[in-house]
């Protein structure tokens, strides 16, 4: 039975992570601020909030982020300066992104781990279904990844996580959940979750990635939830009790993406989703894709 549930509005980011893999650029530059193509990891995740519907984004920050404030607030010296040069491409750039969405900031003090940091934003969310969004993975606009996770929230109501199949010895690296076949193809009923198992220990290949639609019930558990993995208080313990005790917080489902996704965490796969999204874009992609096919020619 379709149930009613609240409109989800509030999207929440953590951005509080040091970047060591990315090290010493991420020294004094945090790591969301690095350039994919000719935009911030950020920005992208921000305009995929916001294309869902999701215009009230409020962002976990930690010390040394306050370039991420001012990546999205006005910049009226720049912005005068590209005016008087008639310069309205570069213009409306710079001002997209301080129109994108209502931000809002707040800090967490100790990096304790996602679920910490996905706890710092309960004042602000309030009583309210909310999506969390993970800056290390961009989601392809042409896959709305987000906007069907919504729809699936408001369909059963409780928490939606975003899962992915990976090879075996992949799913060490991720959050793993065990799964139940529903009536719609690319939706799951989550059953059980644990973070980062050896492959012998998972229970599927079903990979938890950087979207989460989460029902406020979360921050109850999350208050309770002793550090798990790496000494952190991990996001994936409590939704295992919200998977396994539908009475607190109603079903966790999952949604089985298979489009495109780029992930920036990784020094290697970053450059791979520059590349990739350099080659798609219709200003940069012919040319590149020419350079590249004669690079990878010549050292070949």
């Amino acid at each position: 039975m379709t149930q009613s549930n609240p409109r989800i509005s509030k999207a929440v980011i953590p951005a509080a992570g040091l970047g060591t893999r990315f090290l010493p650029a991420t020294k004094a530059t945090p790591k969301e601020m690095l350039p994919v193509v000719d935009k911030p990891a950020i920005q992208y995740v921000v305009e995929e909030a916001v294309s869902a519907g999701l215009d009230d984004v409020l962002m976990i920050t930690g010390r040394n982020k306050r370039p991420l404030e001012d990546h999205f607030d006005r910049n009226y010296e720049l912005e005068s300066a590209l005016q008087k040069k008639g310069d309205a491409s570069r213009l409306a750039k710079v001002q997209e992104s301080s129109d994108l969405a209502t931000m809002h900031y707040v800090r967490q003090g100790d990096p304790k781990g996602l679920g910490h940091a996905v706890l710092c934003a309960a004042p602000h969310v309030g009583h309210e279904p909310f999506a969390v969004l993970l800056g290390d993975d961009l989601i392809d606009p042409r896959d709305p990844l987000l906007a069907r996770m919504v729809a699936v929230q408001e369909q059963h109501g409780g928490s939606v996580v975003a899962l992915m199949e990976v090879a075996p010895e992949q799913i060490h690296l991720y959050g793993c959940a065990a799964v139940e076949a529903t009536a719609d193809d690319d939706v799951v009923k989550v059953t059980g979750l644990v973070e980062k198992p050896e492959a012998a220990d998972a229970p599927s290949n079903y990979a938890i990635i950087g979207r989460y639609v989460l029902d406020p019930h979360i921050f109850d558990i999350l208050r309770k939830t002793e550090p798990g993995r790496g000494g952190e208080i991990q996001l994936t313990d409590a939704l295992q009790q919200l998977a396994t005790d539908e009475k607190i917080g109603g079903p966790v489902h999952g949604v089985v993406f298979k489009g495109r996704r780029y992930d920036t965490g990784d020094r290697g796969d970053y450059l791979r989703a520059i590349v990739r999204l350099a080659c798609e874009r219709e200003d940069l992609g012919p040319d590149f894709r020419a350079w590249l096919r004669s690079y990878v020619a010549e050292e070949m």
